[in-house]
Formats: C-alpha cells, structure tokens, sequence
C-alpha cells in the first residue's frame, strides 16, 4: 500500500482498515478495491462496505478485472432502471482515476480495467519480495486477526485412512489427494493444522490374519514388503476360509453334526483370536502391533512420494473398550438409542422431525453380542479428539459413499448434547474414480498404479533416444511426472464428479495435464539459466518498460493470485487453483515469441526477466499448494518436452 502510494498520485484510500475481509499487506488488489469502493461512494451514493463485497473478478482478462453488478448494491425500490443509471455513473466516473480506466458498461453490470503501469509496478516487486509467500494469508487462520497474540485457530484434517492388509485403493488415493491438499491450503492461511490418518487396524479380520502369517507367513516378506505380504495372506486364508464354511453347509444339509466343525472353524479361530487382542492378551497384540508398526513404515514411504505427511497415525485401535461402552450408555441414557432384537438401535425418524430424520434412517450402534459398531466408534473417537486438540474445524475426507454414515454422526454427536462440536465438523467428500487398474488388470495397490504410470512415462520418454541419454534420472523423471500425472487428473474436476482413469490422456504432454504443467514451470525456470542474471538485479529492474499487452496481461493474472487462494478456502476445490495454473501457463506460453530475453536490450531483457521469474514464483506456489513437486530443467524435442532434472524449486 505504501509502494502504490508513493507511485500513484490521487489514491483515495480513506479507512482502508475497515473494509471486510481487507489485507493490503498480503494482497495488493485489496487496495484498488478499496480505492475502486471510495471513488463508487462518491459517485452512487451507496455504502463503501456494500460496494466492496460486490466487486468481483471476470470470466475473462478481455472482459475487465473487476466487475460490479448494479442489484448487487441494494438499490432502492422505485428509482432508475439497474441499467440506466449504471450508464449515468460510468459517465461520472472520472477520466484521470490513477488505477482505473473509464469502466465498461454492458446490461446492468460495470466492468473496470487496471491501468497496467500502476499494476506493473506495484504487482511485481511484491511478488518478488515475498517469494514463496505470496499468495498465502496467515491472518486469516487466526483466533482474532486484530491480535495476533491469541493465536491460531486449530484444524484436524482426516485423510488417507487405509486398511492395513488390504489393497490402497482408488477411494483411499483420491482421499489422499484431496487431504494433502487440503492441509497445504489451511497451513497457508494460517491455521495450527494437524493431519491424522485414521488406519482401518481392528477387528475379526485381523484374528484372521494373524491365523494366515502362523500357518503360511514369511518374516522375510513381511519385512521387504508388509503390505503386499500381509494383503496375499489375508487373500488365501479368505479364500480357505469361504470353502470351509461351503463344505460345512453341504455337511449340514446332509444331516452331519457339525458342531465340532463349527467350533474350531477358521471364522471360530479368527473370533477368539481377536478376542484375546480385546482382552489385551501380550502375544496377541504383539503379533498385531508388528503388522502395523510395518505398514506404517512402508506407507509413510509411499506417502513421501506424494509429498504428503502425517502427525498422527491413529486407527480404529486406539478407540478404547471402555470408552465405546460408556457412549453406549450415554445414548440409552439419553433416550438416543433403544433396544431391538437384543441390539441397539437408533431410529432418526423419532428424534429428527420431518424428512431430515426419514433420509438419516435406523443405524445399529451395537450388535446383539454386544460388539459396538463403526458409528459408536467414530462417536468416541471424535469426542476424545475434542477432548485433546480442543480443536476450531475438523474435516473429515471421506467418498461421497460415506455420506449418510457422516451425517448420522454429527447428528448423534448433536444429540447427545455436544452442538458446538458438531457445527466444527464437515466431511469433504468426493467421488468415485473409474477404470482404475493395473496393467495385470487388477485394482491393486498405490505404488503399482504409480510404478504403472511411471512405466508410462518413462515409455514416452525413451521414444527419442538422443534425448533421453540427456536425462540426468529417468527413473526418477518419470516417478515425478508420473505422480504429477495422478494427481492433475483427480483435481482437475469437482471433487463430487466421478472420473475415469486414463493413462494414456494423464501422461500427454499436450493438453491440460500434470506433464504439460510440469514442463511449463520447468521453461519459465529455463529462462533465467539462460538471461544469467541474479537476483539482486532482477530485483532493480525497470518495470515501467513493461508496457506490452502481453505482460500486462500476464501481471493482470499473476495479481489474482492471493484472490485465488482466499477463494480456495471457500470452495475447498483443488480445481479452482488448477484451473488458474493453466489458465496462466496459456498466458505465458502465448508471450514467449513477443517477449523475448535473448537479444534484447540489457534493460528491457532485465524488465522481462522480472515478469518471468514472477511468473515463476506463483506458478510454483500453486503447485506446492496442491501438493506437487515443481522440476525445474527439461529437454525440449519435436512435439514432446522431456524433463531432466528434479531440482525442486522451493522459492
């Protein structure tokens, strides 16, 4: 702000605090709304604050920056027409306005344009300055922005949640995903975040597991590779396990006494094994403990991979006896739940008034053997997460499968008294990713459907020879771009859309996909290697010699960012942030042949740099933001750019 008012003469920026939701420190365009607010007070008559809200951005750069819809603005009943007196304050809006050109007039809207030398000026040395910061909003993560000593607000985001022993399927990628994602963008706005995966690690099947690693298990497979290991075990006793409970349904149709069968059956087994690990029996748990202190060593390597990181492995597990039978009681008590056929039972639709409580239907909390249930223990491990962290949001990621499961539980929680909690909580859902398999045709695990679609890559790549001997690491190339390729594909539509998985269109160069980013960050880079300037200099330049329409328009989308972030935040879309990254590398892409480096004047290439290297800067941030790992040099062949290098760009 105070660059711009240095620069700009005229700037009517009266209380520019009081403004919702205004940081003219971290974003720049707070301050031409603020100015754009007070010079439409003067002309219309209406209320600064309700101006500034209504100033939004455009589809388009050809459709202005700002856009101002006049019934947004509360216009009293019985004057001009919206449209007509749009055009009488188009015409009072002054000629000389040092940020603004003359506004556009179309219906009842009015479109405002920057004024690029303003722009150019202000935009990029604040882009500079900040580095890997622009864009992000820490005041926004706090308990009260006014006073930042009484801290951050807390968030518990929930993601990932895969069940040891069975294959990290496709709904447990896109959770993943979506979670990393997800912490990434609360972190940035400033909020205390913590990421838990809550593994699927209890239950009869782990009795059956431990049965299967006794009779068929391998302590050296077991280390190399738990997962794949233990998922093959708990297949085969499976499968024992369905054949033996089909001969002993033929036996018992045919009259035999199957009691003895019964009893020492590998379901009977299974059963009392589990029960020992409930009645904390040392062997038992000892052997349990070991699968998942494994599992979670290899998939804390898988998620590396994926850039992601958790504070807390928690699981079904951790949820105590005890405290699931005190819920129990809790909901009786309460009048919540009643008995049914010896289980217990929570019929909605004598709770919840209307169709509310029809749709969220009649879920069991506890079995006739008195086992509790998924919902009694998600209900305690919920309160006693509350009871820990003390937590402002909680957010589960789950698949759109879970829905009504979500809903049942936040409004048990409600019920039993605890409404404040209840309102902190959202599920962010998701849908169902199609067609994913391995090239052996099975949906498998995680890292075959990376290994597959680096194998992919790497496929692509070795397709010019000369080239590919230029690669530092193809492997390692590939993995990346590989990886880069997943994970565009599952953000580039709405989290509640389906997808197919296409290997083939996810690994093109061409198009909107994760190897096409990649390489247009890895070009932006490749021109300052080849200008050799530094920093320092970059930093001096002349911006007033930006005057193309090329760069101006590139600095007009390179402002919206820190407008991007915020907007993320309301919509929780990885798409939105993907959808601007490409729109700028079109941008960016269209202006190499118009703003070239090389061979221009020494303060003009410098001036150009400057745009570059920012451009640089907010296309790397948006891609850490979703989690992906800027590179940096590539090899450019016929048709297909190759990278080279994994340098990641961390500013």
């Amino acid at each position: 702000m105070d660059q711009l008012q240095q620069q700009v003469e005229g700037l009517n920026l009266n209380a520019i605090a009081e403004f919702p939701n205004c940081f003219p420190d971290v974003n720049p365009l707070d301050v031409y709304r603020a100015h754009l607010s007070n010079v439409l007070t003067e002309i219309t008559g209406v209320d600064k604050n309700i101006i500034y809200p209504a100033l939004s951005w455009t589809q388009s750069l050809d459709k202005g920056d700002l856009v101002l819809a006049a019934p947004a603005l509360r216009l009293p009943k019985g004057g001009p027409k919206p449209d007509q007196i749009v055009q009488e304050w188009a015409a009072k809006f002054p000629e000389n306005d040092p940020l603004f050109e003359k506004p556009h007039v179309h219906s009842y809207f009015m479109s405002f344009f920057f004024r690029g030398a303003p722009l150019v000026s202000s935009i990029l040395p604040t882009i500079l300055q900040k580095g890997h910061k622009f864009g992000t909003n820490p005041s926004l993560g706090l308990k009260d922005p006014k006073d930042p000593s009484k801290g951050q607000k807390k968030i518990i985001v929930e993601f990932s949640s895969p069940n040891i022993a069975k294959p990290f399927h496709a709904g447990h990628l896109r959770s993943t995903i979506i979670g990393g994602f997800l912490g990434n963008l609360y972190e940035g706005a400033g909020w205390d975040v913590t990421r838990i995966n809550y593994l699927g690690d209890w239950g009869k099947q782990y009795g059956l597991l431990a049965l299967a690693f006794e009779k068929f298990g391998d302590e050296k497979a077991l280390e190399q590779d738990p997962i794949n290991h233990l998922f093959q075990l708990y297949v085969r006793i499976n499968t024992e396990m369905t054949e033996e409970k089909e001969q002993i349904a033929k036996r018992k149709e045919a009259g035999e006494d199957v009691t003895e069968a019964e009893a020492n059956s590998l379901d009977e087994q299974a059963r009392r094994y589990f029960k020992k690990m409930t009645d904390r029996d040392e062997k038992a748990l000892a052997m349990w403990k070991k699968f998942r202190d494994l599992s979670i060593v290899r998939y804390k390597q898988t998620y590396a991979r994926l850039n992601i990181h958790f504070d807390e492995y928690s699981g079904e597990s951790q949820v105590s006896e005890s405290d699931m039978a005190h819920i129990g009681h809790q909901l009786e008590e309460k009048k919540i739940s009643k008995e049914d056929n010896g289980a217990q039972l929570i019929d909605f639709s004598e709770l919840v008034p209307g169709k509310e409580g029809k749709r969220l239907e009649k879920p069991l909390v506890r079995k006739r053997d008195g086992t509790a249930l998924y919902l009694t223990r998600d209900i305690s491990e919920l309160l006693a997460r509350h009871a820990k962290y003390n937590f402002d949001k909680m957010i589960y990621v789950v698949a759109s499968a879970q829905d009504l499961h979500l809903k049942q539980l936040f409004k048990i929680i409600e019920l039993l008294g605890h409404k404040d909690i209840a309102d902190k909580c959202q599920h962010i859902n998701f849908g169902l990713v199609l067609g994913m398999s391995t090239r052996k045709g099975t949906v498998k695990f995680l890292d075959d459907i990376l290994r597959d679609v680096a194998d992919k890559m790497h496929e692509t790549m070795r397709k010019n020879e000369d080239k590919y001997n230029q690669v530092e690491n193809p492997e390692a190339v590939a993995d990346v771009l590989g990886i880069s390729s997943v994970m565009v594909q599952d953000m580039t539509g709405k989290r509640i859309n389906n997808y197919t998985f296409n290997m083939d269109q996810m690994t093109s160069f061409e198009g909107d996909t994760g190897p096409y980013l990649q390489y247009a960050h890895a070009r932006v880079c490749s021109i300052k290697r080849k200008a050799g300037l530094s920093d320092e200099e970059i930093a001096s330049a002349d911006f007033s010699l930006l005057t193309e329409p090329h760069a101006v328009n590139i600095v007009r989308l390179l402002a919206q960012w820190p407008d991007v972030f915020s907007n993320t935040l309301r919509t929780l879309e990885p798409t939105t942030v993907l959808a601007y990254l490409f729109k700028m590398t079109h941008a960016l892409s269209s202006s190499y042949d118009v703003l070239r480096i090389m061979g221009s004047e020494p303060a003009v290439l410098k001036a150009r740099m400057a745009l570059y290297e920012a451009a640089h800067i907010v296309l790397g941030n948006g891609m850490r933001l979703l989690g992906l790992s800027p590179v940096e040099r590539y090899v450019s062949i016929p048709s297909t750019p190759i990278l080279t290098s994994l340098v990641v760009g961390r500013a």
